[in-house]
This record gives C-alpha cells, structure tokens and sequence, in this order.
C-alpha cells in the first residue's frame, strides 16, 4: 500500500510481530553468534564467491544515514597488483607509525595483540573492502551537503562487519594513518576520503587469536528503571 505525506510518497511499513518468547531466543541467538566474531590476522588465499561479497556490501548499504544521504562508497579489490600496491603503501605508513608515531603506552597497549608494521593479510585475503566516507556530494561541478557521515558510515561498517560473520567469513578492522594512499591507488574522486579497510576472506588453516575477554553487561551498559 502507498500514500502520500506531505506532498511525498510513502509505502506501508511491514513489521515482523515477535513473542516474547521468539525475540528473547533470536536476540540471545544473534548475540551468541555475534560473540563469536574474532579479529583475524591470518588468512587463507581460498577464494570466495563474489556473490557472496556483494550481498554483504548491500547489507552494509541497508544502514541508516542522516537524511537518507548514504554517504559511502564501498570499493572492493581483488585485484592482486592493486591488493600488492595497497600492501606496500600501507607497511610504509605502519612502519613509520610503530617506530615513532605511536606512544610507548600504546605501543605497550597493543603488545597483547601481537600486532606490527608487517600487513601480509593485504595480499593474502582475496578480498580488501576500503570503505570510503562521501563528505559531500557533487553533481555537475554543483556541490550538496551530506549529514552525520563519520556516524553514518561508522553504522555502515557496523552492518558490514555483521554481515562478514554471518557468511562464515573473517575480518579485520584495519586503519593505517594516514590513509590518503588508498584514494591515489583507487582513483576515489576528492570528495571522498578513506575511512576503514577490511580484508575479507577464510581464516588460515591454523589460526590463532589473543585470549582476551570482552567487558560484561555491568561494565558497558546502565539501566535507569
């Protein structure tokens, strides 16, 4: 069904009704999953169906943004040269970062991760997701306003990660500073600016991560009843 509100065209929205019962199992199912999620390092070159790809670029599309803007741009490389090019450039900014740029306290802070300058998952994962963030608009040399775009595309990247775990495949939040390289080597127009990379692919065969905990409900969350 579709109406007209204040002059613009509306569709009826369609709402799943839950019982309490059915929204307690799906939450508490969604959210054991979701526990699950880890931040991997090490991948396997086993390549994944690129329909599978563009359904989780088009769940992390289905975001919320201010004023409907959708502010993102999701640029997806599996080219090998381009992925060695993305690799090197960014080493180059890792390195300099870790032999000067970062404080000892994060430096130390980062110790438990066992992270470095070192990138191999650039090349390794067949898939390297740059997200990049629109900070505005520009038709025919006319340029318009975009909204909130670092918390609409943060929702964006939200939805994305979501999705990766959901298809059985692994990611990594990964954010070399400075970033600019990413928009010289992808050839992104100037009103876009490079917000976070993702590889996306299988973890290696034998894979480690950190043996660390996440904060509880009594540490991340206050109930004002």
């Amino acid at each position: 069904m579709e109406k007209e509100i204040k002059g613009y065209p509306y569709i009826q929205f369609e709402h799943q009704h839950l019982s309490e019962q059915e929204m307690l199992s799906q939450s508490n199912t969604y959210y054991r999953q979701l526990d699950k999620r880890r931040s991997v390092r090490e991948y396997s070159d086993k390549a994944v169906p690129r329909e599978v790809i563009e359904n989780i670029v088009k769940t992390a599309s289905s975001a919320p943004s201010g004023a409907h803007k959708q502010p993102w741009t999701f640029c997806v490389v599996s080219n090998k040269a381009t992925k060695k090019e993305i690799r090197a450039a960014a080493e180059k900014e890792e390195q300099e970062s870790y032999s000067g740029r970062m404080s000892e306290r994060w430096l130390k802070d980062l110790q438990p991760l066992g992270t470095d300058w070192r990138k191999p998952f650039l090349e390794t994962a067949p898939y390297l997701i740059i997200v990049f963030k629109k900070v505005y608009e520009e038709e025919d040399g006319e340029k318009s306003n975009n909204y909130y775009v670092n918390e609409s595309v943060g929702i964006a990247c939200g939805f994305l990660i979501s999705a990766i775990h959901q298809a059985g495949l692994v990611t990594l939040t990964h954010t070399p500073s400075p970033m600019n390289f990413l928009t010289e080597i992808l050839g992104r127009p100037k009103n876009e600016r490079p917000f976070l990379l993702l590889p996306v692919g299988y973890p290696a065969e034998e894979t480690f991560v950190p043996k660390i905990e996440r904060k509880s409900l009594d540490e991340v969350a206050v109930f004002y009843e």
